[in-house]
């Protein structure tokens, strides 16, 4: 099998937990979460976004995440009354997959969950060593649980729902990741969701009055 290339921009964006910045509302509201746009795959351009779907056989064989993926988490907080997304962010992600007979047949997805930023230090501390305890679970990984029918890949976006386990801050559960997914010349890019509730997890949603994490 050759070795082929998986880019994914987001293959976890897992909708969870803790927006705080320790020092009290004072020092959380000068320095508020920034907007960011969420992850996404669109249409192939240039001489790509003409390649005519390819049969999902095509695609047989082992796929590595590629340099310049990305993975993290948005969540979803009120911060002095007034509602917002935060979203965190790293390119510290590894994984393959396998394709044979058109399926995707197995994969998984490994994130350094420690090295997760937004914009703001504090922030960051707090989900890294308090919410997620990332000095005793670094990692939150995605694992294929069945095997996936893929369909014809082209120069366009389509979607893909793929079962499977979430290892977070040391608890595996089922999830379902809907991901969408375009050929771009020789790589393959893919983004995707895996909503969860965080306690689930065993992760208490912080609330400390000024800020309340959904």
């Amino acid at each position: 099998m050759d070795r082929r290339r998986l880019l994914i921009p987001l293959f976890i964006v897992v909708a969870l937990i803790a927006a705080v910045v320790i020092g009290g509302p004072l020092v959380y509201a000068a320095v508020g979460p920034k907007a960011e746009d969420p992850f996404s795959v669109t249409a192939a351009t240039g001489s790509a976004a003409s390649t005519t779907p390819r049969p999902a056989s095509a695609e047989n064989g082992t796929w590595s995440v590629a340099s310049g993926s990305q993975a993290g988490y948005t969540v979803n907080e009120v911060l002095n009354g007034k509602a917002l997304a935060v979203v965190g962010r790293t390119d510290k992600v590894t994984g393959s997959a396998s394709v044979a007979g058109g399926k995707l047949t197995a994969g998984a997805v490994t994130v350094d969950a420690g090295s997760i930023a937004t914009d703001n230090t504090g922030r960051d501390n707090y989900f890294r060593f308090t919410v997620i305890s990332a000095g005793k679970y670094p990692q939150a990984t995605f694992t294929l649980g069945a095997p996936v029918a893929l369909p014809d890949l082209g120069g366009r976006p389509v979607e893909v729902t793929a079962p499977g386990t979430l290892s977070l801050a040391g608890e595996t559960r089922s999830v379902s990741a809907d991901v969408k997914v375009v050929r771009d010349g020789d790589r393959i890019a893919a983004a995707g969701s895996i909503p969860i509730a965080v306690r689930d997890f065993g992760i208490d949603p912080p609330n400390l009055g000024f800020v309340k994490v959904e």
